[in-house]
């Protein structure tokens, strides 16, 4: 339908709606006049009347009855009538003039003065003729005669004076007369007024009616189409209310008109003979032009709504086609998709058939996409077929659908077909490798014995005669003809199989020619007897079969035994094959363990697939949304993780690159390496998991999941699957440790077991990780604490020795269960607590309790003789952690693994400090006979140093730091680590970075870089004031042992005694001073010859 015509008929009713206005109009011809409802009080005193007659020239009558109070009634009352009686005669009628007849008969002449000067004075008409009926009583007609003729002037109109009706004749018809009037027309006032209000409230009815109508018809013409179907719905809802509503009031209008035309028509229809007034004919005529007009604006309206209505319903299947392609294009997209992902390529037979009945899978799921796509473009075809307004809009969807379809099944179709003629080529393939081992066989089991006679010769050559004669049948005849007829599906590793079964029928059929040399020799010609030796089929083992082996062997990356096989019988003797039987078992082993890491990742990607195609993406589909809870909404990212991400990663990756160590397993291990960091997204996973189960378990009910397995056909429901990715990450290292075990001696046993190592290390970082995440109560960031080494659980006690009290903690004879975070920079005590639920909701948290700088503690192996604890400490021995682990291997590996963090940040120290040693001389600040120890390693056979060698060396260290007194002790905070009681140790003296006094005394200064370990105000106006931290820069050196030096922090300059910067700097160069952030000084690490239980840790190092 056109739109073109649906706004021709809107033009119609709004001309209908004109002529309807137009009609009303005339009837109402004063918008702000009176209305016979709003005067019916006044009309009923009936002190002036329309009866409906016509004067000569037409001139409307407007009749004064008698009426004695006539000047007693209110202007406005009288000026009311007037005007709604001058009112009620057609325009034309009016323009004539009217004609007034006023009848006083009975009254003064005073009273007909008053009457003629109120009407002269208030008749809003133009008036034509005012005849009067004077006064009959003799005075009264007398005065009147005689004043009449000196008052006529002042009436300002034309008034005639009559004595009687007879003379009132000569001017009206007596026709259009009232009987009281001397005439004969019938005239009752209650009937007048009723029909007068009645036409006017009809035609005040038509008018709004019209008005309404027309402001209807606007509002559709105007109407915007939605753009959604609920939209359409609504609106086409909404017009249809309004519709019924407006058909109402129009069947209410032309009820009412017709009963007002019967009234009209009444008098007719009691006397057929009754002559109507002219008022009455007119009435009659605007009640009929009315009604005739209502009937046509409804059968407009009608026809315009009928086909509003259409346009509308179009605009409904419009929208639900559109949103049924919306739902269909992208599920086309994602068929296509996946269809592209199906490889033609197959290097084995299983392959190919894994490969097909996948696409036979995925081909019934493609055939239901299909389908709703073509029944989608069907549909469309039959909206243009119905003249359908948006033909432009549904015709190239329709297009795109089946082209789209089209090539879907095109593209199916075609590697459908190259599938199976891979498969057939590697089933060919196959029979020629099963015939030629077979051969092998034949040959390898002929008995030597039987040969040795001129008939057991002739049989066996008569045995590979006909084995020889089946070649035909089995074999691969032309290498040409099968590139040519395979070409399609001839990829670089079919075309090495292809190369390598042609190889191997040539080396058969080279073994059975040179058997069947010899064995005619033998039958020709008798040679003396030869001892019988049984030869050794070539890898077979005895307990097998020949089928069972070739399914083991076939399709093997090694295909030595093509090549390398040769008759047993040469010479007189046998030759082995060139694989042990045991080198091929571990081969077959290894092909068997490939076999099912290849079969069980392809259907890992298609579990995924289904996960996300048939959970995941169902949860954006706006048809299921009814379906979801509340409590799942926006939680899509919680309850999958970044399963996404795996998918893909498998799909696109991983999967194709291990189908290309399909022939040799031995070096799958590569494949792993170079995709662990990628292997590390599963982290993230395990790492969500507890959230994706707890969300699970509270929508775990819920219709759409119930939905969503519905329309899969899974029975297993959808936390068995997220559960998928957690279980192959962990297969991974079985395969890996089957593959290692079947591999010894392999090119690629040190990348498998690599691999292992790796994979073994990312469930280690997934299983840390969990337990990192369980804990609470931590203000800091874990991040920020490095790479997590290691955590378990174990007993602790806890050891103060702080100031005067060095007691133990109370209620410490019993341990503390904490379970411990060894972090690179940081090692965190916490208490473990079970959690309720299932799953994951029982998994424990852990409640933050302490935490110890790795920078700041030390460690001693073994602790009050038990070979399970060993003790942490910090700020020296303040504070002791006697530390129980559950079995001495587990101590051992938690020592080595602190071992190793701080001997990481020794050798840290070490390299920072040789970069900068070249051009630097760090100046001692001790003196001679001071020497202070910076060993991590103290040894547990010093711990009986006596007390006095402490107190001493205490003594030599604050008689040094008098000699400086404007600078802080830093060398008496370089005693902290070896002031404690219970830890009493000494520097080793193998230490090659240890301070020895002789050889600081005769160090110089020199000019460069240095950092400030100790603060020094200055003495004088030109000397410089510097604080711990700063960075200066020795300029030059000037007289009386002083330095010029600038500040770099504040950007000053002075001089400073050099015997101060001796103590006071230290090259960033050196390694001999290594200052930790708040100020002491921790040590470096010893190699002393003694063994060493207790270590301390290195502080940062301040250039």
């Amino acid at each position: 339908m056109a739109l073109n015509g649906v706004s021709q008929l809107c033009h119609d009713i709004t001309r209908l709606w004109l002529q309807l206005k137009m009609l009303t109009d005339d009837i109402l011809q004063r918008e702000d006049g009176p209305f016979a409802a709003e005067i019916g009080h006044e009309l009923q005193k009936q002190f002036a009347i329309l009866p409906g007659g016509r004067g000569m020239n037409g001139n409307p009558i407007i009749v004064f009855p008698e009426f004695p109070d006539f000047s007693e009634l209110e202007e406005e009352e009288v000026q009311n009538v007037l005007s709604y009686l001058s009112s009620i005669p057609s325009v034309a009628a009016s323009g004539v003039g009217f004609n007034l007849v006023i009848d006083r008969r009975l009254d003064r002449w005073a009273a007909v003065r008053a009457t003629l000067l109120r009407i002269a004075g208030s008749f809003p008409g133009n008036l034509h003729l005012v005849l009067v009926l004077r006064p009959t009583t003799l005075l009264q007609r007398t005065l009147s005669d005689f004043l009449f003729k000196y008052n006529r002037d002042e009436f300002k109109m034309k008034v005639v004076m009559l004595s009687s009706v007879t003379e009132l004749h000569a001017y009206i018809d007596p026709g259009q007369l009232t009987t009281e009037l001397g005439g004969t027309q019938e005239y009752c006032h209650d009937s007048w007024i009723s029909h007068r209000t009645a036409i006017e409230a009809f035609a005040l009815m038509v008018k709004t009616t019209a008005q309404t109508l027309q402001a209807f018809g606007t509002e559709l013409a105007e109407t915007e189409l939605p753009n959604d179907a609920e939209a359409t719905i609504n609106l086409l809802h909404t017009h249809t209310l309004k519709k019924d509503k407006m058909k109402e009031d129009l069947q209410v209008a032309l009820s009412q008109g017709g009963r007002l035309l019967e009234c009209i028509n009444e008098p007719l229809q009691t006397d057929p003979e009754y002559s109507m007034t002219y008022d009455e004919l007119e009435n009659l005529a605007t009640v009929q032009r009315l009604l005739g007009q209502l009937d046509e604006t409804q059968t407009a309206f009608d026809d315009f709504w009928e086909r509003h209505h259409t346009k509308l319903e179009q605009c409904l299947q419009l929208r639900h086609f559109e949103k049924h392609f919306r739902e269909v294009r992208p599920q086309l997209d994602v068929t296509s998709e996946r269809l592209s992902g199906f490889s033609e390529v197959s290097v084995s037979p299983a392959h190919a058939e894994h490969v097909l009945r996948e696409l036979s899978s995925h081909e019934d799921k493609a055939c239901d996409v299909l389908d709703r796509a073509l029944s989608l473009a069907s549909e469309g075809d039959r909206l243009i077929e119905n003249s359908h307004y948006a033909e432009d809009s549904i015709r190239p969807k329709c297009s795109e659908l089946r082209g789209v379809c089209e090539e879907i099944s095109s593209t199916l179709r075609n590697k459908k077909s190259l599938l199976l003629t891979a498969l057939e080529l590697h089933h060919a393939l196959e029979k020629a490798s099963r015939w030629c081992e077979d051969g092998i066989f034949l040959l390898a089991s002929q008995p030597v014995d039987r040969c040795q006679s001129q008939d057991g010769a002739e049989a066996a050559l008569q045995e590979l005669e006909r084995y020889l004669d089946t070649a035909p049948l089995h074999t691969l005849a032309d290498r040409s003809a099968i590139c040519c007829q395979y070409e399609a599906v001839l990829t670089t590793q079919l075309m090495d199989q292809v190369e390598r079964v042609f190889q191997k029928q040539i080396s058969v059929q080279e073994m059975f020619e040179k058997r069947r040399i010899s064995l005619k020799k033998l039958a020709a010609k008798q040679t003396r007897p030869v001892q019988p030796v049984a030869p050794r089929p070539e890898v077979k083992s005895p307990l097998s079969s020949p089928n069972q082996e070739r399914k083991e062997r076939r399709y093997s990356a090694d295909n030595a035994i093509c090549k390398k096989v040769e008759s047993p019988i040469h010479n007189g003797g046998t030759r082995h094959a060139s694989l042990s039987e045991e080198e091929e078992n571990l081969a077959v082993l290894r092909r068997h363990v490939m076999n099912e890491l290849l079969e069980t990742e392809r259907a890992y990607v298609e579990e995924l697939l289904c996960v996300l195609e048939g959970y995941a993406a169902e949860m954006d589909n706006p048809a299921m949304a009814h379906l979801i809870p509340s409590t799942l909404l926006s939680k899509k990212v919680v309850l999958f993780g970044n399963m996404s991400e795996i998918y893909q990663f498998h799909k696109r990756t991983f999967l194709k690159e291990l189908e290309a160590y399909t022939d040799c397993p031995e070096l799958v291990g590569r494949c792993f390496l170079e995709r662990m960091k990628d292997l590390q997204i599963y982290e993230a996973y395990c790492q969500n998991k507890p959230r994706s189960e707890s969300l699970w378990r509270q929508c775990s009910d819920c219709a759409f999941f119930q939905e969503c397995q519905k329309k899969l056909e899974h029975k297993l429901g959808l936390d068995s699957y997220l559960l998928k990715p957690v279980q192959r990450i962990t297969k991974y290292q079985l395969l890996l440790k089957e593959l290692l075990k079947y591999s010894k001696g392999c090119d690629g046993c040190d990348d498998l077991q690599e691999a292992l190592s790796s994979i073994l290390g990312i469930l280690k970082a997934v299983n840390d990780s969990m337990h990192l995440i369980a804990i609470t109560g931590y203000e800091g960031n874990l991040s920020e604490l490095g790479r997590l080494l290691m955590q378990g659980s174990f007993s602790v006690w806890t050891e103060h020795k702080k100031g005067h009290a060095k007691v133990k903690d109370l209620a410490r004879f019993k341990p503390m269960q904490r379970h411990l975070f060894l972090h690179q920079k940081a090692l965190l005590f916490c208490k473990r607590r079970e959690e309720n639920g299932e799953g994951y909701e029982k998994a424990p948290s852990y409640s933050f309790k302490h935490s110890l700088s790795m920078s700041a503690v030390g460690f001693t192996e073994n602790a009050k003789g038990d070979n399970k604890k060993f003790e942490i400490w910090c700020n020296s021995r303040d504070e002791v952690f006697i530390v129980q682990a559950p079995t001495p291997e587990i101590k051992t590996a938690w020592v080595n693994e602190i071992r190793k963090v701080l001997t990481q940040q020794l050798k840290a120290c070490r390299d920072a400090s040789q970069q900068k040693s070249s051009d630097s001389v760090f100046p001692s600040p001790n003196s001679n006979n001071t020497s202070i120890s910076l060993s991590p390693f103290r040894s547990s056979g010093q711990k009986n140093q006596k007390k006095q060698e402490e107190k001493k060396a205490e003594t030599s260290m604050m008689s040094d730091s008098s000699s400086s007194p404007k600078h802080k002790g830093w060398n008496k905070a370089s005693l902290s680590v070896d002031a404690s009681e219970e830890n009493d140790g000494y520097s080793s003296s193998e230490d090659p970075i240890n301070s020895d006094a002789e050889d600081e005394g005769g160090r110089k200064l020199a000019p460069g870089k240095y950092t400030v370990v100790a603060d020094c105000e200055k003495a004088g106006p030109q000397e410089l004031s510097v604080k711990s931290g700063d960075m200066v820069q020795l300029i030059r050196e000037g007289e009386e042992g002083q330095w010029f030096v600038k500040n770099l922090r504040s950007s000053k300059e002075g001089w400073v005694a050099a015997a101060n910067l001796l103590s006071l700097i230290s090259e960033s160069k050196s390694s001999q001073s290594l200052s930790s952030s708040d100020g002491s000084v921790s040590g470096n690490l010893s190699t002393s010859s003694s063994c060493s239980e207790t270590y301390t840790s290195f502080s940062d190092i301040k250039p």
